[in-house]
């Protein structure tokens, strides 16, 4: 089936930290231009989407918040469809105001919760932090664990740097419990960006620059997977066991692949 849809990852493949990738503005303008329904997915935590769409407006990346996806929106979503609160948000305070719709307490002094919420909170992580997330977990009943994605690192100005992941993976072998993901590598969080383009998995390709969690994640929801080599990208990622769709030197380069289709 020809391809009617893009979702693109952000961090990684329109920017790199504070610069943009040259050419993804026009790249953006083209999909703009030609009508081509987009989402812009991001495991990002630590910002808003209001922010979000400053920051891109910046690099003369024009949109709306309603086409950018985060995990924060899928949370909500399904905390309030399950009917589970309190909340205690282990977030920075940026993001918290993506659950103003929920009843959320705070984790320093809450006695018990119906779900603790794990998202990127970088430097604010510290032991007393984490422990503090396992002792809540370990309440009776207990709360759910909800992940704001698993993905294990990303690439900052300095460096690599850990993601939400291995500490979602730390809570998870101290508890017992397995949490809800609800943002990549995820399966619900792809089947929804697919529902908001009204677009069947078949019809969409995902841009992305991690191999697992952008590419790999994206095909085992039928959807294919253009890794590009910006952003974390490694050499050992063109050769491992998980096959892209294409590979680009940059999302500069995705007019061309499509057009070319």
């Amino acid at each position: 089936m020809d391809k009617a849809g893009i979702l693109f990852d952000m961090d990684g493949v329109l920017y790199e930290g504070d610069n943009p990738v040259p050419g993804a503005a026009e790249v953006i303008q083209f999909v703009q231009q030609h009508n081509i329904p987009f989402l812009f997915l991001t495991n990002t935590t630590s910002r808003s989407r209001t922010i979000l769409v400053e920051k891109l407006a910046d690099f003369d990346i024009h949109v709306s918040e309603d086409q950018i996806l985060t995990p924060p929106m899928a949370a909500c979503h399904w905390l309030q469809e399950n009917k589970i609160e309190p909340v205690a948000l282990f977030v920075p305070p940026a993001t918290c105001s993506e659950f103003g719709n929920l009843h959320t307490v705070d984790w320093q002094t809450a006695e018990a919760v119906g779900a603790i919420v794990i998202g990127d909170m970088g430097n604010a992580w510290d032991f007393n932090t984490l422990n503090r997330a396992f002792r809540l977990l370990m309440n009776q009943p207990h709360p759910s664990l909800v992940a704001l994605g698993l993905t294990r690192y990303w690439q900052a100005a300095d460096g690599l740097r850990l993601d939400t992941g291995p500490f979602v993976k730390a809570l998870e072998y101290a508890s017992g419990q397995q949490a809800v993901v609800l943002g990549k590598p995820a399966e619900p969080f792809f089947t929804t960006a697919n529902q908001m383009l009204g677009l069947s998995p078949d019809q969409v390709v995902m841009i992305g620059d991690d191999i697992r969690s952008d590419i790999d994640a994206a095909q085992q929801c039928g959807i294919d997977g253009l890794l590009v080599r910006t952003g974390k990208c490694r050499p050992e990622d063109i050769h491992s066991v998980i096959t892209p769709h294409a590979i680009l030197d940059s999302v500069a380069d995705l007019p061309a692949w499509w057009q070319a289709q």
